[in-house]
């Protein structure tokens, strides 16, 4: 990617999912080393697993899971896609470093901090938008497939699955994984490198 020219990527992620949280921070830094913007995007991981036989505990989270997603696609509906980080942010925090296993309780605290109206809760038990929040998990499943979760990235016209990292790195180490994913996935006809995971995500 060239130094002189800034990028445009977009990130899928779900409020509820640890390793797209890890991911969206390691972003961060990513934007701060390198000529990249990212545009964010809800998707739902409870849309993703509809129909499919599940473990009793994944199952259970995938049944509380629609709320955070459809909260997050509800205030981009109505107050534009500038507010989706800072709320993603503010509900991740809550939920991932924070702690928060009521989901409930994370998007209250996520409004507030993010300076969002308090109401906008109400849409975590309604459908109301599920078409909109449907669209957006399609569109990065139409990029990488069925068989992945979040986060999704797409940057020039690259599109992948992760990169699953944890802790999540920081300045020019950000940067250089950046640059690898971006070329390891460019490749034409590469679809995977995977090693098992020996440690949890790293929120500190």
């Amino acid at each position: 990617m060239s130094d002189e020219q800034r990028h445009t990527a977009e990130f899928w992620f779900d409020p509820l999912c640890p390793w797209a949280w890890m991911t969206s921070r390691w972003m961060g830094e990513v934007e701060q080393v390198r000529p990249v913007d990212v545009t964010w995007h809800p998707f739902s991981l409870a849309v993703l697993n509809e129909g499919r036989e599940l473990p009793p505990q994944y199952r259970e989270l995938m049944d509380r899971g629609w709320g955070p997603a459809r909260v997050v696609t509800a205030a981009r509906e109505l107050h534009g896609q500038e507010v989706v980080k800072p709320l993603y942010d503010a509900i991740g925090t809550a939920i991932h470093p924070g702690g928060v296993e009521d989901f409930d309780e994370a998007i209250a605290k996520g409004l507030e901090k993010a300076g969002l109206p308090a109401d906008l809760a109400k849409f975590a038990a309604t459908d109301e938008y599920d078409p909109q929040m449907r669209a957006s998990t399609q569109k990065a499943l139409d990029l990488v497939g069925d068989d992945v979760g979040t986060p999704v990235i797409s940057v020039d016209g690259v599109s992948f699955f992760g990169p699953v990292v944890t802790p999540a790195p920081k300045g020019e180490a950000a940067g250089k994984l950046w640059d690898g994913t971006v070329l390891v996935a460019g490749t034409p006809g590469f679809f995977e490198i995977k090693r098992s995971r020996t440690a949890g995500p790293q929120f500190d």
